[in-house]
């Protein structure tokens, strides 16, 4: 198996790992284009801005009132980096469990090619392009 195919491979579970986040999870993402290229690629679960929510602390502050969790999926670029530390902080203040080991794995999977969620869709497109093509030589 190629590197491009295992990496296809390794970005259909991330993906198909947050569709199987258990109910209570939130998905925390920058923007819209986020959320939109989330929806692109199928991901049909409850994905919630932080650009959008009033910041950092009141979805926070919000998660904890309805008791449910978060995957922190801000870009992996500088300041997507920021933003995750940040969110952290508010989240863990809040005493609100969170998981951002997904955000890791897209970052080592995407390597170079991308920085950000709403790039996704291209990067799953390229990778299956790639897939297919390797399998009919």
């Amino acid at each position: 198996m190629g590197a491009s195919a295992e990496r296809f491979e390794k970005l259909v579970k991330v993906l198909k790992d947050l569709e199987d986040l258990p109910p209570n999870y939130v998905i925390l993402v920058e923007g819209v284009k986020d959320r939109a290229a989330l929806g692109i690629l199928g991901i049909d679960r409850d994905i919630r801005t932080i650009q959008g929510s009033g910041g950092m602390l009141q979805v926070a502050e919000q998660l904890k009132k309805e008791g449910r969790h978060a995957v922190i999926l801000t870009d992996w670029d500088r300041t997507g980096g920021q933003l995750s530390r940040l969110l952290k902080e508010a989240l863990s203040s809040n005493q609100v469990k969170y998981d951002d080991d997904i955000r890791a794995r897209l970052s080592r999977i995407s390597r170079k090619d991308i920085k950000d969620v709403e790039s996704l869709p291209a990067l799953y497109s390229h990778l299956a392009t790639e897939n297919v093509r390797r399998r009919e030589q």
